[in-house]
C-alpha cells in the first residue's frame, strides 16, 4: 500500500486584510455555521445542564412562504434548510422561496424584507424551492446581507434597511451564469447554498441538476467576486482544461463537455490566511463514468484556495472516478488539534462513505496517513474503476461501510432469512464496489453517512461531532432511451425491498459520533430516535433505541442540542420532531421539547440584551417556521 500524495503549492501565512471582515460581538452568530470555520460552536454558558429544563418557547415566526404556496401550488417550497445569522442586533434568515428577511431577535417581528422574486424564474433543479442561508458582511460601517438566487444571481442588500445595494453589479444583483456553457437558469442551474465572504472576496458555488440525460452539463466553477462592486475577480474552473493541473485526468477529451462537478454544500474559510476550503461533488453522472474515463480531478476533492486570486494552495481527492454520488456534502469544519504535543491548524472533512478526513489546514498534509487500498472493479461495459480508492488510517470511519451477508438483520431467524432472501438478488460487497447491471447494494448511501447538515467542533475540548444515517441504496445501471439521451448508463429508478417497511440492514438507523480529534479516535457513539422499535415483527423483543433521522448538531460551551425530524414507528404512533439537549461528555439526552415539524438544518444560538436563545428553522412546503427557546428568567448565576 502506498500513501495518498497530496499536492499543492504551500503559501506564506499572510496577516489579516485591512478592512477585512470584521469580528462580531460576543454572543452573535454571522455565519451559516456560527464561524467562519463551520464548527457550529458558540461560547455561551447561560443554557446548561443545571437549568435546561426550564427551555421554553420564546417565540415563534412563521415563513411569507407558507400563505404564498397556498395560492400558488406550482412554487411550493421545499424543506426550510436555513440556519439564521445574528450580527448587530438583527437576526437574519432566507426562505424557501429565497426571501429574505430581518427579524428583532427578541420578539422575531418582522424588520424588514426583501423578495428578489427569484421564483418567476421556475422551479430550481434537484430539491426545488430550498435555500441553504445567507452570508453576512461589514466593514465597521457599510453592512450587506449577500445571497444567491434560484436564477443564478449573486444579490447583496442594504443590511439595515433591506433594499439592494446599487453599486453592486447592476441594481444590486451580478449574473454569475455568464460564459458558462451548458448551463440554463434554474432548468439545470442554480445557487441554494449561502456564499462566504472572506478578504472583501465573495465566492460561491452551484446547485446543477443530477438527473442529466445528456453527458454535457455546465461545470461547477467556482467563482470570486468583490463585495462592494461585484466585479468579477477570478475564476477556478471545477474541471481543468488542457494545460492546467489535472487535465490530464479527464481522458479522451471529456474536460471540453462533462458538468457538476460542483461545490453544492457549504464551505469554510480561514480569514487570517486568506483560504477558502471547497468540498466539491461528484461529474455526471453520478454513477456511470465511461464517458469520462481517468481520475476526473477536482471531482469529488477538498480544494484550498486563497480567496484574493483563486489560485490553488492544496487538493486531496476523496474519491478517484466517482460512481457512487459520493459528493464531499458539508462544509470543511475548521479546528486546531495537538497530536503527539504538536499544534496543528487543522481542517476535518465529513463524507457520504463515513470517513473522517483531516489535514493540516495550511499545507494539506494529512495528519494521519491516508492509504491508497484496492477496491473491487467494474463488470460494465464501457466503465473504468480506479484501481485504489484513500482509505484514512483515523479516526476510525462513523459508520458501517460496504454490504455483506453478515450485516442483514438479525434479530430473529426469520427476519435474518428474509433479509438474506432479499439482498441475495443484487451484487454486495466492501466499501467501493462498483455500480452494475444487476444491482449493487451500495452502503452508506448517496445520502450518506454524513450530509450536508455536516458536523461541529469543540474548540475546548477538541471533540468533532457527526451526525450520520445508515440505509442500504440500490444502484442498478440501465440503458436509457437513445432518442432522449445520449448516455450509455443511468441509474435506473428500483429500490431496495423491505421486510414490511424494516429496512434490511441491521441497526441502529441514524446515531451520533464523538471524536477526539487530538487522538483520532471514537469517545462514544449513541443511536439518535427511536425509530421502529415497535414494529410488529419487534416489539415483543423489547429492544433499545434503534435510531430513526439524521440529527442537526448545535455546540455550546455547556450543551450539545440536536434536531431531530422524527419518523414513523411503524405499527405505532409517528415519533415526533424534536429539539434536544445532550451532555457533551456522554450523549445522554437531558431535555427534548417536542416541534410542530421537523428541523433540517443545525439549531444557532445567540445572547440578546443578556437572554440566551436557542433557534431552529423547521418544516417547509405550509408550515414553515423558526421556534426560539429561552429560559424562563434569567439566571444570574452561572453553572
Amino acid at each position: 500500500m502506498r500513501l495518498v500524495i497530496v499536492t499543492g503549492v504551500i503559501a506564506a501565512v499572510l496577516v489579516t486584510a485591512s478592512g477585512a471582515q470584521r469580528a462580531g460581538a460576543p454572543g452573535e452568530w454571522r455565519y451559516y455555521g456560527g464561524d467562519a470555520g463551520s464548527t457550529k460552536y458558540s461560547p455561551l454558558d447561560q443554557i446548561h445542564a443545571g437549568n435546561v429544563s426550564g427551555l421554553q418557547v420564546a417565540w415563534r415566526w412563521t415563513s411569507p412562504d407558507n400563505e404564498f404556496a397556498k395560492a400558488h401550488q406550482d412554487s411550493r417550497p421545499g424543506s426550510y434548510e436555513d440556519t439564521p445569522l445574528m450580527a448587530n442586533g438583527v437576526l437574519y434568515t432566507i426562505t424557501g422561496l429565497g426571501v429574505v428577511v430581518a427579524l428583532d431577535p427578541a420578539t422575531g417581528k418582522i424588520l424588514w424584507q426583501h423578495d428578489p422574486e427569484s421564483w418567476r424564474g421556475g422551479r430550481p433543479p434537484n430539491l426545488g424551492y430550498e435555500h441553504r442561508g445567507v452570508a453576512y458582511w461589514t466593514d465597521g460601517k457599510a453592512e450587506r446581507i449577500i445571497s444567491g438566487t434560484h436564477e443564478a444571481y449573486l444579490v447583496s442588500i442594504d443590511a439595515k434597511t433591506g433594499k439592494p445595494d446599487p453599486a453592486f453589479g447592476s441594481n444590486g444583483r451580478v449574473d454569475v451564469m455568464e460564459g458558462l456553457p451548458y448551463a440554463e437558469r434554474t432548468r439545470n442551474y442554480a445557487i441554494s447554498s449561502t456564499p462566504v465572504i472572506v478578504r472583501n472576496v465573495v465566492i460561491h458555488g452551484a446547485n446543477i441538476s443530477d438527473g442529466a440525460q445528456k453527458k454535457e452539463q455546465p461545470r461547477g466553477d467556482v467563482n470570486g467576486y468583490d463585495v462592494r462592486t461585484g466585479k468579477r475577480l477570478w475564476t477556478f474552473r471545477s474541471v481543468p482544461r488542457p494545460g492546467e493541473l489535472g487535465s490530464e485526468t479527464w481522458e479522451n477529451d471529456s474536460w471540453s463537455y462533462t458538468g457538476n462537478t460542483n461545490v453544492w454544500s457549504l464551505m469554510s474559510v480561514d480569514e487570517d490566511l486568506g483560504y477558502v476550503y471547497l468540498p466539491f461533488g461528484t461529474p455526471t453522472n453520478d454513477y456511470y463514468g465511461g464517458h469520462r474515463r481517468g481520475n476526473n480531478l477536482f471531482a469529488e476533492s477538498l480544494v484550498c484556495l486563497d480567496a484574493r486570486t483563486g489560485k490553488r494552495v492544496w487538493h486531496f481527492q476523496g474519491v478517484h472516478h466517482g460512481l457512487w454520488d459520493y459528493d464531499f456534502p458539508a462544509a470543511p469544519v475548521l479546528g486546531d488539534i495537538t497530536v503527539d504535543g504538536r499544534r496543528i491548524a487543522a481542517v476535518a472533512q465529513v463524507s457520504k462513505q463515513g470517513f473522517v478526513y483531516v489535514f493540516d489546514r495550511r499545507t494539506g498534509q494529512p495528519v494521519w496517513p491516508i492509504e491508497e487500498r484496492p477496491v473491487p472493479q467494474t463488470s460494465v461495459p464501457g466503465e473504468q474503476t480506479s484501481p485504489t480508492q484513500p482509505f484514512p488510517t483515523r479516526p476510525p470511519a462513523f459508520e458501517r461501510q460496504g454490504f455483506t451477508d453478515d450485516d442483514v438483520i438479525d434479530f430473529t431467524p426469520e427476519l435474518k432469512t428474509r433479509a438474506l432472501e432479499i439482498v441475495g438478488q443484487y451484487v454486495r460487497g466492501p466499501l467501493f464496489t462498483p455500480p452494475s447491471e444487476k444491482g449493487t447494494i451500495q452502503l452508506p448511501s448517496n445520502g450518506g453517512g454524513a450530509n450536508w447538515s455536516g458536523a461541529a467542533f469543540d474548540p475546548e475540548t477538541r471533540r468533532l461531532y457527526v451526525p450520520s444515517v445508515t440505509s442500504p441504496f440500490l444502484v442498478q445501471l440501465i440503458k436509457p432511451d437513445p432518442g432522449l439521451s445520449n448516455l450509455q448508463y443511468r441509474r435506473g429508478g428500483q429500490a431496495l425491498p423491505t421486510i414490511d417497511g424494516l429496512r434490511v440492514v441491521k441497526p441502529p438507523y441514524s446515531r451520533l459520533t464523538a471524536y477526539d480529534l487530538n487522538r483520532g479516535t471514537i469517545v462514544w457513539q449513541v443511536p439518535v430516535g427511536d425509530g421502529p422499535r415497535n414494529h410488529p415483527l419487534l416489539k415483543h423483543l423489547n429492544l433499545g433505541p434503534l435510531g430513526s433521522a439524521r440529527g442537526t448538531v448545535l455546540l455550546t460551551k455547556t450543551l450539545l442540542f440536536i434536531g431531530l425530524r422524527g419518523g414513523q414507528r411503524v405499527g405505532d404512533t409517528p415519533e415526533p420532531p424534536t429539539v434536544q439537549a445532550l451532555d457533551k461528555g456522554t450523549g445522554q439526552t437531558l431535555w427534548s421539547a417536542d416541534l410542530p415539524v421537523g428541523p433540517v438544518a443545525s439549531p444557532m444560538t445567540y445572547l440578546h440584551q443578556g437572554r440566551q436563545y436557542v433557534v431552529a428553522a423547521v418544516g417547509g412546503g405550509l408550515e414553515a417556521e423558526l421556534v426560539a427557546f429561552a429560559l424562563s428568567k434569567t439566571p444570574s448565576t452561572k453553572p
